[in-house]
């Protein structure tokens, strides 16, 4: 294997590409414009047979780890063994901790993690010059990147973003918030979550929004008036947190007023039998789509043709729930009116009757009382667009979040070596 000389930053991903994952993709081609050498290590091959079309442009070399412990035990098995023979005061400390860790919660997950970080040190480090892991996710890219920097020496830090916030044991995410040399996350309400969790602990935590790419979305030109039958969409994955059950609750309540519509849902998830029979028992069948999975430029035709976006998320019963949602944004880029709840970090853009209609969560006679208004009412439909579109222009435009994002990993990651002409910025927000 050709030597790296240039330091690179390894990305450690649960998957790669994954069609739900743009803000990934977007944020790692906007990092190689900046002049940063990635390599990208994936738990996972990807589940889908497509990925959008930006993904040909990154260049970064792709690895995959073995994904479970009895169909690969053996390459599992040699790699860490050779590792343990070569570092064995370095492998101890990480059997160690991922006893601690395993007797915290006693999931086996933790033992695969160390063995795929095993496995990452000894077959994929060699020749890369990797001089820090950053992880995708709290969860499982954040266990084998600390698992991978105790093997190696080499730092590690993470980006938290919804699910893998809420759903993690507090002792393991406080251990990986003591134990990283920096956190970010994508939104102000995961950060003061993430703070308290932290307590003392001296770790830097940022806030850097995804951001969408401003370039995919022209804005509509007439968004004043839309006529019956309405066109609604929805765009999310299914499952409980996305609060589709309020969403098609809405819809019944629109439908008993008479309101003519037809609603698109784009999407797929371990609920798409629930979702089916909810339908069904709403006497919905007839004026619902279910799309699945599209690609980006597929949804974004649908935007386009669209007079209204509702989502209903919500806080599922685990703890789940979402940051702010892209598509919420890509559809206030648009000049498409929104509908949605006040959970989580959707406020922080979301702003009722000034950029979209905003109810509380779980209720379907405020959600479809909020939707009525924006399809009959031009003027605040005219006001609350254009008002969207300026805030997602100004604070949710990715090609200059992404500088944000530079700026800190050139500061906290020294050892990058990035020169300053790379990354012009002024001081670390």
């Amino acid at each position: 294997m050709k030597k790296n000389e240039t330091p690179t930053l390894c990305m450690v991903l649960k998957g790669y590409p994954r069609i739900s994952e743009t803000f990934i993709s977007n944020e790692l081609l906007l990092l190689e414009s900046l002049g940063f050498t990635i390599t990208i290590i994936s738990m996972r091959h990807p589940r889908e047979a497509f990925a959008h079309a930006s993904i040909k442009e990154i260049k970064a070399d792709v690895q995959y780890l073995p994904s479970t412990i009895l169909n690969h035990i053996l390459p599992l098995a040699y790699h860490n063994l050779m590792l343990a023979a070569k570092k064995p005061t370095l492998y101890f400390k990480a059997v160690k901790k991922a006893m601690v860790r395993w007797r915290r919660t006693r999931k086996a997950a933790t033992i695969k993690h160390l063995l795929q970080a095993g496995y990452l040190v000894h077959k994929c480090l060699p020749g890369k010059n990797i001089v820090h892991f950053q992880a995708h996710f709290a969860h499982s890219p954040t266990s084998v990147a600390l698992f991978s920097s105790l093997l190696s020496g080499i730092p590690f830090s993470f980006f938290a973003h919804a699910k893998d916030i809420y759903t993690s044991d507090s002792g393991q995410l406080k251990e990986k918030i003591d134990m990283a040399r920096f956190v970010v996350t994508c939104t102000k309400y995961n950060r003061t979550y993430l703070s308290t969790i932290a307590g003392s602990s001296t770790t830097p935590i940022f806030c850097v929004y995804h951001g969408i790419n401003l370039d995919y979305f022209s804005p509509k030109v007439n968004t004043m008036s839309c006529t019956p039958p309405f066109k609604l969409l929805t765009v999310a994955r299914l499952t409980e947190k996305k609060g589709l059950e309020t969403v098609y609750q809405a819809l019944a309540i629109l439908k008993d007023r008479g309101i003519e519509f037809n609603h698109t849902l784009i999407g797929e998830g371990d609920d798409n039998d629930k979702v089916v029979e909810l339908i069904k028992r709403l006497d919905l069948e007839n004026v619902t789509e279910l799309c699945g999975t599209l690609t980006h430029e597929d949804v974004i035709k649908h935007y386009r043709d669209s007079d209204l976006f509702v989502l209903g998320c919500q806080i599922a019963e685990n703890g789940d729930r979402d940051g702010i949602p892209n598509v919420m944004a890509e559809s206030m880029a648009m000049n498409l009116p929104v509908v949605a709840t006040n959970v989580s970090g959707i406020p922080e853009f979301l702003e009722d009757h000034v950029t979209g209609k905003m109810v509380p969560q779980k209720d379907p006679l405020a959600l479809a009382n909020g939707m009525e208004i924006l399809l009959n009412d031009a003027q605040l439909r005219k006001q609350v667009t254009c008002e969207a579109r300026k805030r997602i222009a100004k604070a949710f435009n990715n090609k200059q979040l992404i500088y944000d994002l530079a700026q800190i990993y050139r500061k906290m990651i020294p050892d990058l070596e990035l020169e300053p002409h790379q990354v012009r910025l002024p001081g670390l927000k």
